[in-house]
């Protein structure tokens, strides 16, 4: 391939990754995975992932927090022959279960630092700075070396950690799943509240009792939604979006519709004027 056509298809496919979200390096060298941040991660996380084929004709890309594997070619499959199809096929479910094997590898690992590190962890006390400044409390959080740790399960299973320091910087665990994992507060009744952070789902159960699962970011709200379905088929689900009306797309917004509409829940956007979360 000449070096102007491997540069106008590095273009295309970094910019059908970013349309995912996620900021691929700027050089992409054929024929070996990257690993950069995942969908609204920062610059130290190496949850996205991507692969240029060799030819650099196609490749596969995701993020392992999320669980999202796609697939981009750059040729039009109907101008392919059968077997350049099947050839096609192959490398991409290649690429595809290497990765997942990976991904398979370092989420058993964190499962089992995430056990072992909650297990270690003390009972946060109310008055730990980040949650006093929150004006909230602690919901059965605890503490690990200074900062707040909240679990993050799904099926009843402790996958990985958040942590939140005193002066609300976070990050989860290494290697942890996010997909479909969730933190709760309170007891189900009435209806049931997924919101993205912990302050925000904090707040929302003490100024309205409501219970609420924390889904920790907008592209985890849709899985939550959905898991909390399954779970309770009948029971009112409510989205409480994050107004990022001064982030491109609006984010928080965008995506607590989309999972509003495809569990058939309610959508509000919480009005917290006057109130530290």
């Amino acid at each position: 391939m000449n070096r102007a056509l491997y540069s106008d298809t590095l273009d295309t496919f970094r910019r059908v990754i970013e349309g995912h979200g996620m900021t691929p390096p700027a050089n992409i060298e054929p024929g070996r995975f990257h690993r950069f941040p995942g969908q609204d991660k920062g610059r130290s996380n190496r949850a996205g992932w991507c692969k240029l084929f060799d030819d650099s004709l196609g490749g596969v890309f995701g993020d392992k927090a999320s669980g999202l594997s796609e697939s981009w070619q750059a040729q039009n499959t109907r101008q392919q022959s059968p077997a350049d199809r099947e050839a096609w096929r192959k490398r991409v479910a290649e690429s595809q279960t290497r990765n997942q094997a990976e991904t398979d590898a370092a989420q058993q690992a964190s499962r089992q630092r995430a056990a072992a590190i909650w297990q270690a962890a003390t009972p946060a006390p109310d008055e730990y700075a980040y949650l006093t400044r929150k004006g909230i409390k602690a919901h059965g959080a605890r503490l690990h070396q200074g900062k707040l740790v909240i679990p993050m399960r799904a099926d009843g299973v402790l996958h990985s950690l958040q942590f939140i320091g005193a002066d609300g910087g976070k990050r989860f665990l290494t290697g942890g799943r996010v997909a479909g994992c969730y933190f709760s507060i309170g007891s189900p009744k009435d209806a049931l509240c997924i919101a993205e952070g912990f302050a925000t789902g904090s707040t929302i159960f003490e100024a309205t009792g409501y219970p609420v699962a924390v889904a920790f970011n907008a592209g985890n709200l849709l899985a939550v939604a959905k898991a909390m379905r399954d779970k309770f088929p009948d029971l009112p689900l409510i989205l409480c979006a994050d107004d990022d009306s001064h982030t491109p797309g609006n984010p928080g917004l965008t995506q607590a519709t989309e999972a509003a509409r495809a569990v058939g829940g309610l959508l509000v956007i919480p009005d917290f004027a006057g109130v530290a979360a």
